[in-house]
């Protein structure tokens, strides 16, 4: 028999959780306040499991939560984020997945999102989904004393200010600033007060305790904060009493240029440290190049980040901008049904809708995911046999409409 693939009931969550952590390798005890916790933010509507029907044990899980993703033009576009998604090493290749897939895609496109939303523990799994890659990350390691910088200068040069600040500020001024970036970076998510409040230990799981970090704000010469540090440091030291500290960044959010440029100028220059570890930026981060040596930065990791998946083609590419006008016809192929169809494209006027006119692009709902946001090349991917051109030099207006001047980031893990 196979298993029965359905939402929980809220008397089985201690039998989910564990598959969760069993399925990511964390821990395989679950403990009461860890329950409590869960069933406090838990929509059982949204999780699912995979029973067993002989044992009756949870073997697979996934759920789903509301999120709001910032696309090119600064829209906020209504996606399912999909998280906590396993199946059990016993249970392995018996269509599991695919079952709760089906279930969360039919589910969200009655609830009327459009897109659906990811990050990729391991890669070869949501292409089968119809999920592509959509940002990417890149993290550098920074050795202090090779960068150049004046470390006696930690203030920054434009007349604005870095404060240390302790958490409740950070929960006061945090969302703001958060939001600000949102409104103007395409692959930001939202966070909620759970977020703010899992982030700055007001909160915290009973399987990951909060760590106390250092906060860092900038303020501009008119006081209006525009950037926020949170970073964690080690204890090292060398021989003869030499210090050899690293900081770890874990946020680093600015508005500005001017902000960013502050902020990484006050990391570098604190006492003791050496090395200075970026967390996970986009590829085009103002890092490294603002360092006076940029070889001074080297890359420790380089990878796809956030996968999008369009499940509404009409009402995705009708919400976000586009850099050039042009006009192409895609032909969507999606055996999981939701994106399938041919679509013209209006770059010019923004709108989107299917048609009966011959195809420009044939491509499949990964590969749109991936051109989506603007992080992807259509001629790359054109190269690669994940596009195919039906009409000559459609692939190069692909190229030029769907990407963005600036690369989309996503800085959350969820």
């Amino acid at each position: 028999m196979s298993a029965d693939v359905r939402p929980i009931a809220e008397s089985e969550l201690p039998d989910w959780v564990r598959a969760v952590h069993t399925g990511f390798l964390t821990v395989s005890r679950v403990t009461d306040s860890d329950i409590a916790q869960r069933a406090k933010y838990s929509d059982f509507s949204r999780m699912q499991g995979a029973f067993d029907p002989d044992s009756g044990r949870c073997v697979a899980a996934l759920r789903s939560f509301p999120q709001e993703l910032t696309v090119p033009g600064g829209a906020a576009v209504p996606a399912t984020a999909i998280s906590s998604v396993g199946v059990l090493p016993t249970h392995r290749r018996q269509g599991l997945l695919t079952r709760m897939m089906a279930a969360e895609f039919a589910a969200a496109a009655a609830r009327g999102d459009a897109l659906a939303t990811l990050i990729a523990a391991e890669y070869p799994i949501y292409g089968r989904y119809g999920f592509g890659p959509a940002t990417s990350l890149v993290e550098w390691e920074i050795d202090v004393p090779r960068t150049g910088l004046d470390r006696r200068l930690s203030a920054p040069v434009d007349g604005g200010r870095i404060e240390l600040v302790d958490v409740e500020d950070v929960r006061r001024v945090g969302p703001g600033l958060h939001e600000r970036l949102r409104a103007v970076t395409p692959g930001v998510v939202n966070r909620d007060e759970r977020w703010w409040s899992l982030a700055t230990g007001l909160e915290e799981w009973s399987y990951r305790p909060y760590k106390g970090k250092f906060h860092a704000v900038y303020r501009t010469a008119e006081g209006e904060v525009a950037g926020l540090a949170v970073y964690t440091a080690d204890d090292q030291w060398a021989d003869a009493k030499v210090p050899q500290n690293t900081v770890q960044v874990v946020d680093l959010l600015a508005v500005t240029p001017q902000a960013e440029r502050a902020l990484w100028q006050f990391l570098c220059s604190i006492d003791w440290v050496q090395k200075v570890r970026t967390g996970y930026r986009a590829p085009d981060d103002l890092v490294p190049q603002l360092l006076p040596d940029p070889r001074s930065a080297r890359v420790v990791s380089a990878a796809d980040f956030m996968w999008v998946r369009v499940l509404d083609v009409v009402r995705a590419l009708g919400a976000r901008t586009y850099e050039v006008p042009g006009v192409l016809v895609l032909e969507v192929t999606d055996e999981a049904g939701p994106a399938a169809g041919r679509y013209r494209l209006d770059a010019g006027a923004g709108t989107c809708g299917r048609t009966e006119e011959a195809a420009d692009l044939r491509l499949d709902a990964g590969a749109l995911g991936s051109l989506y946001l603007g992080d992807t090349s259509a001629v790359r991917l054109a190269a690669l046999g994940r596009v195919g051109e039906e009409r000559p030099g459609a692939v190069a207006l692909a190229d030029a409409v769907f990407r963005t001047a600036r690369r989309p980031w996503c800085p959350d893990v969820f």
